[in-house]
């Protein structure tokens, strides 16, 4: 009989932790930190956004690096006034190669940030949804030929030894336009190298929709990188749609027979996070059942290895 506990013993999560106490830029250019076994890398950059390093490849998934949104909700309700400042300035990167984007709000689509990569990178493309090409222009201060327009359902190759594969994702409704492009987006990324691939999951924004865990089991990923914020009548009600709530993340990951996540989207505007205690206390209680839950965290790096290459 295959359960979903069986399928996370067959596929365990290799991931260790490591904390260091140096600016991020400062262990971004350190050529001794980058992942030396073929695993991949990930840093937490606030809110969605992660850098993401495998086999001498740098991305960045949903940067949000500027005050952007304070600017503009200056003296309203919801001001955005950020509770970490950015660990990250895109103009102490040294190399990248590769922006994704899940969507077109500004924490994860965000012109303050994007531009001044797009100038500092001229090389570097951006995957968008295919539905918000316009927008993603403007946003990131590019030609069309600089993005990798993607819908639900596709796979296409970005790098030499990374695909994506796009999701549905809904936010806080499974949207989808005349053309049948979907605006709000999950991506697959898969990581190759000489030790075999490693399958990530970022679902952008999203909550709970039926067929969301079998579109995302079939894709046997690694680790989830899931938001845990929740969402409630008032934001929803005031312009700020919501996410999973942690039960919620939780139960996408188990039912999709994910073996670990790691939780974000929380930590940056008071008006819609989720309590680091409230985090850890879930992952005390989800290792016996086999689910490795990780909070996203600055001064930490994710090494996750290939789970079929154990030590």
């Amino acid at each position: 009989m295959s359960t979903v506990t069986d399928m996370r013993r067959q596929r365990p999560a290799a991931i260790s932790v490591e904390t260091f106490d140096v600016p991020l830029h400062a262990r971004l250019t350190d050529r001794a930190c980058a992942p030396q076994d073929g695993g991949v890398l990930l840093y937490w950059l606030g809110q969605a956004g992660f850098v993401i390093e495998c086999s001498g490849m740098r991305m960045l998934i949903d940067p949000y690096l500027s005050d952007s949104l304070a600017q503009k909700y200056r003296g309203t309700r919801y001001p955005h006034t950020r509770m970490m400042a950015p660990p990250l300035d895109p103009a102490t990167l040294d190399r990248l190669d590769l922006v994704l984007c899940t969507h077109r709000h500004t924490d994860h689509m965000d012109p303050g940030t994007l531009r001044p990569i797009a100038r500092r990178f001229p090389s570097v493309k951006f995957v968008v949804p295919a539905a918000s090409v316009d927008e993603a222009m403007k946003r990131c201060g590019v030609e069309a030929s600089r993005l990798i327009p993607v819908n639900a359902g596709q796979r296409v190759q970005v790098l030499e030894d990374c695909y994506v594969s796009a999701i549905a994702s809904a936010h806080e409704t499974l949207d989808m336009d005349a053309q049948g492009l979907y605006p709000w987006l999950g991506y697959v990324i898969e990581l190759a190298s000489a030790q075999g691939a490693v399958k990530l999951y970022h679902s952008g924004d999203c909550v709970p929709y039926p067929e969301l865990a079998d579109r995302l089991a079939q894709h046997a990923v690694n680790l989830a990188l899931l938001p845990v914020n929740g969402r409630d009548m008032e934001r929803s009600g005031n312009g700020v749609p919501g996410n999973f709530t942690l039960d919620e993340a939780v139960a996408l990951a188990t039912a999709a027979g994910v073996p670990a996540m790691l939780a974000h989207h929380h930590g940056l505007f008071d008006f819609n996070t989720v309590s680091p205690e409230a985090i850890d206390a879930r992952a005390r209680q989800e290792r016996a059942a086999g689910l490795q839950i990780h909070r996203a965290q600055t001064g930490c790096a994710w090494h996750v290895r290939n789970p079929d290459k154990r030590e």
